[in-house]
């Protein structure tokens, strides 16, 4: 008896966390990212093969960005800030498609298809989903998150001590072994965008999430076009 009210207890938590979470295709609360930071820089990673599956991927039409109309108001702030100390955006990514995710996933669980090594050179690939890298469900997919690095004003390079994807302790904020500047850049990437009003991530540099986002647990899947 113990073990079927178990069993039961589970089946309902599940089922609570699956109503719980939405899937939507409504884009009316989004916007494009350049109709509000003009000078933004876009490097669409997923919509070509310069990514660690080594494809286009599922839902990336075109090589545009896209968030919540209350994460980019508070992402201009960001800009703003830094671009009075004389920087502008990189955009890698910001809005995904839960196809998109489902497409990492699927790849992941192929083991005939290898992707881009380069990307995660001291794992296998079956680490990066069970060691978190990579989620089934996303905060991307909310329309919240987003991953970006900083460059001058007239487009040449800010040296971060890595690269954006790099599955590797390198790519965390704090990683020790970075030159007195790569420190420096990170830093004046993430006091800008925590000052603006976003969260950071313990494993990726790059990325950042509105602390107060709208949609918690609505999960969008929207082609980017």
């Amino acid at each position: 008896m113990k073990k079927l009210c178990v069993a039961l207890m589970v089946i309902i938590f599940c089922s609570v966390i699956a109503q719980a979470e939405t899937i939507s295709n409504d884009k009316t609360d989004f916007a494009e990212i350049s109709s509000v930071i003009d000078d933004a820089v876009l490097d669409i990673r997923y919509y070509s093969p310069n990514n660690f599956t080594g494809n286009k991927i599922q839902g990336y039409k075109a090589p545009r960005a896209y968030m919540t109309k209350k994460a980019l108001t508070v992402l201009a702030k960001a800009a703003d800030d830094l671009r009075n100390q004389g920087y502008r955006l990189l955009i890698w990514d910001s809005y995904r498609p839960q196809k998109a995710v489902d497409n990492f996933v699927k790849w992941i669980n192929d083991p005939t298809d290898p992707g881009d090594k380069t990307f995660y050179p001291e794992l296998e690939k079956s680490d990066l989903l069970a060691g978190k890298y990579i989620m089934a469900k996303s905060g991307h997919t909310r329309g919240s998150t987003i991953d970006l690095t900083i460059i001058r004003k007239d487009g040449s390079f800010v040296d971060m001590g890595g690269t954006f994807d790099l599955f590797s302790e390198i790519s965390h904020p704090d990683y020790p072994n970075l030159t007195e500047e790569q420190k420096k850049n990170r830093k004046i990437l993430h006091d800008a965008m925590i000052k603006a009003g976003f969260n950071g991530l313990e494993s990726e540099w790059w990325h950042f999430t509105l602390k107060d986002e709208p949609y918690k647990d609505t999960y969008f899947d929207f082609d980017v076009e």
